[in-house]
């Protein structure tokens, strides 16, 4: 991957590593799935993981990989059918909650958000508890491409990736759409 430059590099990575998570899952290799979701970082699933970084000499980013490969896992325990997820983790976590009470209306998914943007470090402990509420809420992970690479940049000021999933969370919801809820007057 050395020839493909810059972020095209990452992203192109981060494709790479989510199809080929994507596989495990579609081809039942629960094994490397359950190598993933260990904390040991030394596991031969984990290692492979951290090859599909753009430089694999590159510690931060080998461990990025690893650790999305390690939350992959954490929401695919016991799922037959794999997901790529969509939108980035702001929005997924504007999925977390119960009918009628998802999003900035649910507190716990506030709070979680609250800690994960304040963070200047990458907040794994929050991102993996934000990941197994997706997972117990039955709702859509966020793309695992996307929040590679998300976390790859979480560093860059210019970036401002903390703050775009605080908007992704705190959108407005669709005025357009019809509320199906029950109880409501349109």
């Amino acid at each position: 991957m050395t020839d493909v430059p810059g972020w095209e590099a990452t992203e192109l990575g981060a494709a790479r590593l989510t199809a080929w998570l994507l596989t495990l899952v579609h081809n039942r290799e629960y094994g490397d799935l359950a190598q993933l979701r260990r904390a040991t970082a030394g596991t031969g699933a984990r290692i492979r993981a951290g090859w599909y970084a753009p430089d694999p000499t590159d510690r931060a980013s080998r461990e990025i990989h690893e650790q999305v490969a390690f939350l992959f896992a954490v929401y695919h325990q016991g799922v037959g059918r794999p997901t790529q997820g969509f939108g980035s983790y702001g929005a997924a976590a504007r999925r977390i909650g119960r009918p009628g009470s998802r999003g900035p209306d649910d507190p716990g998914a506030t709070r979680l958000v609250d800690r994960i943007v304040a963070s200047r470090r990458i907040p794994w402990r929050h991102l993996q508890h934000g990941i197994a509420r997706l997972h117990a809420c039955e709702q859509q992970p966020p793309s695992w491409t996307d929040l590679v690479t998300d976390l790859e940049r979480w560093n860059d000021r210019k970036a401002r990736i903390a703050y775009q999933w605080a908007v992704d969370f705190h959108a407005p919801y669709d005025i357009g759409r019809k509320n199906t809820q029950k109880g409501s007057s349109t």
